[in-house]
């Protein structure tokens, strides 16, 4: 193989991969982001719905079970259910879809911290929603969600008020 043949091999390995990246960045991460957003919303908020159906078992694990630092138990307990109900819907439609995602994280930590007999199964499920958490927090609900609808025509909105 001499010199040029294998600048050509280069050249076509380079279209195809940056090709393929593009496939990639179009049509696969915004359905993983979709997928984690999806995710993430119905493991808490089957919880949070868990957590109302019996709200006087709540309110016992908050008192008695939980853990949690600084805030009163029924704060917690309000403040915890309010999360985990609240905020996975935000998520579930990408509006305030990093605000939702920072505000489960805080969630899950609260969650992870605050419960003494934690397994170490259950110690990795927490680390992986946060994992997943975080992907959401810095790239943001990803382009199938309300946020990026907003944003497209915002931008829309800017171009035709300046380039008129």
């Amino acid at each position: 193989m001499n010199l040029k043949s294998a600048c050509g091999f280069a050249e076509i390995i380079y279209v195809f991969s940056s090709r393929c990246i593009e496939l990639i960045e179009r049509w696969v991460t915004p359905l993983f982001l979709l997928v984690l957003r999806l995710y993430v919303a119905e493991v808490f908020f089957r919880a949070g719905v868990l957590k109302l159906l019996d709200w006087s078992a709540t309110l016992y694990l908050f008192d008695n079970i939980y853990a949690v630092p600084v805030i009163p138990p029924h704060l917690a307990a309000v403040m915890g259910t309010g999360g985990e109900t609240l905020l996975p819907i935000l998520l579930v439609l990408g509006f305030a879809g990093r605000f939702a995602a920072a505000g489960i994280f805080v969630t899950n930590l609260m969650a992870a911290i605050s419960f003494p007999d934690i397994s170490d199964l259950g110690l990795q499920d927490h680390k992986l929603w946060g994992l997943m958490l975080l992907v959401l927090v810095f790239f943001g609900p990803g382009p199938l969600s309300i946020d990026h609808w907003i944003k497209r025509r915002r931008e829309k909105k800017v171009k035709d008020t300046f380039y008129k």
